[in-house]
């Protein structure tokens, strides 16, 4: 039988005392419409100046998860993501939702689609630009299925039945997983695009292992998890998951390496006076024609902080534009310029408003 600590019995008036005060927080709710920008703003508030040992992420953590914990005694939120477990989307659905969300694993970003406009999910998470490899091609082009379109953009304005209503900026941080030492590698495997941000380190530190993509992150760490020659590129808690160990920390090639992620629902996000709004439109195929499109923003002076081509299946030499920018859709400047661009494009389509997010991780 395991001994007590014995201070044990000295901290429980305390514990019971810090679940007391969870239970009536709890109990007076107002979780539902907390963004993580709220959070964030609301804990650092609360620290203040305070010099204790907590650090305000560590504070962050502790309130997301008591929110998440909040909205699923309420009622359960579920939440799907490009799966499976413990890839990068995973972990940005826990950054956005917190753990007590029933968190939905699914084998494509379709599905994740499918999943929202089907009433399967309330939210998905998907990935749409990195900051290494740019832009997410599969999102895309869910994002600019046009028999998904709606007409509730606003006045003369479409949206899409699965909006993007959040946002989650994910630091990526590689690390390489294995059973044995690093000298027992002879084989790596990730998805391509880890492998690729990691192509100078694994170039100079591991020059003679194959390198072998994955689907998945998480289908990497168990190929090494069943073979002692064989390494994978994951987060560290595809190590925790399983049974590896940690062989190099934060070997990305780029220290600033961000991957974004859209949160996708069915409903429109409330206004947080910092928003961003994201569009998609079709120019017409004719000289200064996308040039007009871009003078449009310039002449409201709003900042353009996305923007991407996108070429139109089975239709040779026409294209779409992602375009992302600072303000709100229902904001005066924001609405002329998208009554300006609608008498321009071939077709326009609101992807959704939402707040600007911090990155996390």
């Amino acid at each position: 039988m395991a001994k007590k600590s014995p201070r044990a019995a000295e901290l429980r008036p305390l514990d019971e005392r810090l679940i007391a005060l969870l239970n009536e927080r709890a109990a007076a709710g107002a979780a539902d419409d907390v963004s993580p920008a709220e959070m964030k703003a609301v804990v650092g508030s609360m620290a203040g100046g305070d010099s204790g040992p907590l650090s305000a992420e560590a504070l962050e953590n502790i309130y997301r998860e008591l929110f998440s914990g909040i909205r699923a005694a309420r009622q359960p939120l579920r939440v799907a993501y490009l799966g499976p477990e413990y890839t990068y989307s995973h972990l940005a659905a826990i950054a956005r939702f917190g753990q007590s969300a029933e968190l939905l694993p699914v084998a494509t970003i379709a599905a994740v689609f499918e999943e929202v406009e089907r009433g399967q999910a309330n939210f998905g998470v998907v990935p749409i630009e990195n900051s290494t490899d740019g832009r997410v091609a599969d999102s895309l082009e869910c994002l600019a299925r046009t028999e998904k379109v709606v007409d509730d953009g606003g006045p003369g304005m479409r949206s899409i039945a699965a909006k993007i209503c959040g946002e989650v900026p994910l630091r990526i941080h590689h690390c390489l997983l294995g059973r044995g030492t690093r000298s027992d590698i002879k084989r790596v495997c990730s998805k391509p695009q880890a492998l690729s941000q990691c192509r100078n380190w694994l170039s100079a530190h591991l020059p003679n292992a194959k390198l072998e993509p994955s689907s998945s992150t998480a289908e990497a760490a168990a190929m090494a998890a069943a073979n002692s020659d064989t390494a994978a590129i994951g987060a560290e808690q595809a190590a925790v998951n399983n049974g590896l160990t940690v062989l190099a920390k934060n070997i990305e090639d780029n220290p600033e390496n961000v991957t974004r992620f859209a949160v996708i629902g069915s409903e429109a996000a409330k206004r947080t006076g910092r928003d961003k709004t994201a569009l998609v439109f079709e120019a017409p195929h004719q000289p200064g024609a996308l040039a007009d499109a871009m003078a449009i923003f310039k002449r409201q002076q709003l900042n353009l902080t996305w923007i991407e081509s996108f070429p139109i299946p089975q239709a040779r030499g026409r294209y779409l534009f992602f375009l992302e920018f600072q303000g709100h859709v229902a904001d005066e400047k924001p609405r002329k310029a998208i009554a300006a661009l609608k008498k321009k494009a071939l077709r326009l389509v609101i992807l959704g408003s939402y707040g600007e997010a911090d990155v996390v991780g």
